[in-house]
């Protein structure tokens, strides 16, 4: 059921559909339900019931409506779509490696992380819900726990991989590569059991059957094989597409279907009993990318093309060509010779042709079966339901089904209020974006949790967590000393030294000024003396010049952090109004640099030509707006 609500829009609430279903049924007993009769109104819009509660009326759950679209701010192809077990989020994997989570009621973003250093191409949850595997385009294996945490990483093959799945115990899976290979491996042990050979071209596609010991793989040299996967033989091949496959799915309710898609434009349904093909799928104008069954409805299979359209074909309901008319070839399984019979064309029950606007990549069912989800080339992820009763003559000619221009020529999409609204959707998105990755942040361990900086309990500056403060014998710290002059201090001053220096004539005790105005040459500081005082104090003293940890500088070049003082000879004369600038810890003096009175600082290269200060933003700008530029607030 589709509703609004004020704070995330809106938002698809299935809990009040499954009560309603469980309050009126009769399970065991035939006539199971006897709740009220859903009818084409809106007033039957509390009547709805999910999947599970028409499970032999699969046309109620075609999903012909667009209930929403989630963008990443920074928007990548989406080559893999996902939903959790429990149904509550979907997953999506992008091709720069990063992985999406989505709410599954509000489809508002949750939460971004970086899995893997190249595009993810395959991702599969275990049968047991405990695990999820992806695979990536280098050929990586990712082990992930539910709650996102990389367990295992190990190399796969030494191509892309297209596609892995479980085997129904969940002890082994199986992967296909560009290297014309499968591999079985161990999950517990992340080691090869064995090697698949016999594609003649890049394996596209692999799957494990849910209950027996059968895997199928796709490739493009155009054939379907199916393995047994205890001998590693091939069992048969199945010939019957013309071009490259791109996607083979086994069907998860009863087990007797293999589905395929391929390049030439089809899809064939194939009877494992018979081991042939039952059903052509046709319509698709363009190559058919993905393809994916229905959780609870065995006959409703719904498959994407690289155009962008979406199609959803019923399996066992009456055949119709694109003109109404019937066709003429019959099931197989009503023929007199079924393992001769030629497979039967269907064409889709429902069309969505422009569902999206390049290739869709992925196709993935709720659990519960009544959302879709589809991740395609056009950097976009969508979700589809069933129209609510009395919405379907008004979404059936909405831009999805019939195109941008008709849906505007019929007043049923607005072209301005559909970018508007897309905006918004985007400023949305992007603000759940950056409040999830704010939430993400974790303080360091073992400190406390601090908002926005602090203030250290006894101390007048502020503090970072988890950065060690230096101590001061007699039970104080001192304060970690600017790294930028002006910072940390009034008009760029460095904070002041415990004890006084020496042979400074004019000075308070415990203030050295940037530039040491006063300097006395024939009373010059004690360099020992000043070493003394700092070891008494609980401050290392530099080493002296010359040594092993400061080597001698050149002649005429004073060693980093010394400033030269003014008229010494051998240093050229600041131009007037300027002052040296503070040495930079861990930096290096180039001699000649020079401070503006305003905070700028011009330095001298080795030519001795001044590097003039970059310009002013707010000078520029006032240039322009003199111009008549830029003077609208925006």
């Amino acid at each position: 059921m589709k509703k609004l609500t004020p704070d995330s829009g809106p938002v698809t609430d299935y809990g009040a559909s499954v009560v309603h279903y469980m309050r009126h049924r009769q399970p065991r007993y035939r006539g199971s339900y006897t709740g009220e009769v859903e009818r084409p109104s809106p007033s039957y819009i509390v009547d709805i019931l999910p999947p599970c509660a028409r499970v032999t009326n699969p046309a109620d759950s075609v999903p012909s409506r667009h209930l929403h679209s989630s963008l990443n701010k920074i928007k990548h192809p989406i080559n893999v779509v996902r939903w959790t077990p429990e149904g509550r989020r979907l997953l999506t994997a992008s091709s720069s490696g990063e992985f999406t989570l989505w709410n599954g009621t509000g489809f508002n973003f949750e939460t971004i992380m970086q899995a893997h250093d190249s595009a993810i191409r395959a991702l599969v949850y275990s049968h047991s819900d405990d695990w999820l595997v992806s695979a990536d385009h280098d050929g990586i294996i990712k082990y992930w726990q539910p709650n996102f945490n990389n367990v295992e990483s190990i190399r796969g093959h030494t191509d892309p991989i297209r596609d892995l799945a479980f085997s129904p115990n969940d002890t082994k899976f199986v992967t296909a590569s560009d290297d014309q290979t499968l591999k079985v491996f161990d999950f517990a042990g992340g080691s090869t059991d064995m090697t698949l050979t016999g594609h003649g071209w890049d394996a596209k596609s692999c799957d494990w059957h849910p209950s027996r010991g059968l895997i199928v793989s796709g490739s493009k040299d155009h054939l379907v094989k199916l393995w047994d996967p205890r001998t590693g033989r091939c069992l048969t091949t199945l010939h019957g597409h013309k071009n490259t496959i791109t996607k083979t799915l086994f069907e998860r309710v009863q087990g007797n279907c293999l589905a395929t898609s391929a390049r030439d434009q089809t899809a064939r349904v194939f009877d494992l009993r018979m081991m042939r093909d039952i059903a052509l799928l046709r319509g698709h104008e363009k190559d058919i990318s993905t393809l994916t069954w229905h959780p609870v409805h065995s006959n409703l299979l719904s498959t994407g093309g690289n155009d962008g359209s979406l199609f959803h074909y019923l399996l066992d309901e009456p055949n119709t060509a694109p003109d109404g008319s019937v066709m003429p070839i019959s099931a197989v399984y009503d023929s007199a010779d079924p393992s001769s019979a030629p497979a039967q064309p269907i064409y889709p029950a429902h069309r969505i042709p422009y569902a999206h606007d390049f290739a869709i990549w992925s196709l993935d069912w709720h659990p519960l079966g009544h959302i879709l989800a589809s991740g395609s080339n056009d950097r976009i992820t969508r979700f589809w339901s069933r129209a609510r009763p009395g919405e379907a003559p008004e979404s059936f000619n909405d831009r999805y089904h019939i195109g941008e221009a008709a849906a505007e020529a019929q007043g049923t999409w607005d072209r301005r209020g559909g970018r508007h609204m897309r905006q918004v959707e985007e400023e949305q998105e992007l603000e759940d974006e950056m409040d999830g990755l704010v939430d993400q942040k974790m303080p360091i361990k073992g400190q406390p949790a601090v908002g926005g900086g602090g203030m250290m309990p006894g101390l007048s500056f502020p503090s970072i967590p988890g950065l060690p403060l230096q101590q001061v014998p007699g039970g104080g710290v001192l304060p970690p000393a600017p790294i930028i002059p002006g910072v940390g201090g009034a008009a760029g001053v460095p904070p002041p030294l415990p004890f006084s220096i020496p042979g400074m004539p004019g000075l308070p005790a415990g203030v050295v000024p940037p530039h040491l105005p006063g300097f006395d040459m024939k009373n010059a500081a004690d360099l020992s003396a000043i070493a003394e005082m700092m070891k008494k104090h609980g401050i290392q003293p530099p080493p002296p010049p010359g040594s092993a940890g400061a080597p001698m500088p050149p002649p005429g070049i004073l060693p980093p952090g010394l400033i030269p003082p003014p008229g010494a000879a051998g240093f050229p004369m600041p131009p007037p109004g300027f002052a040296p600038l503070p040495p930079i810890p861990g930096g290096v003096v180039i001699p000649g640099g020079v401070t503006h009175a305003d905070g700028g600082n011009d330095q001298y290269d080795s030519s001795g030509r001044r590097r003039a200060p970059l310009p002013s933003q707010e000078e520029s700008l006032k240039m322009e707006q003199s111009k008549g530029n830029y003077t609208r607030i925006r």
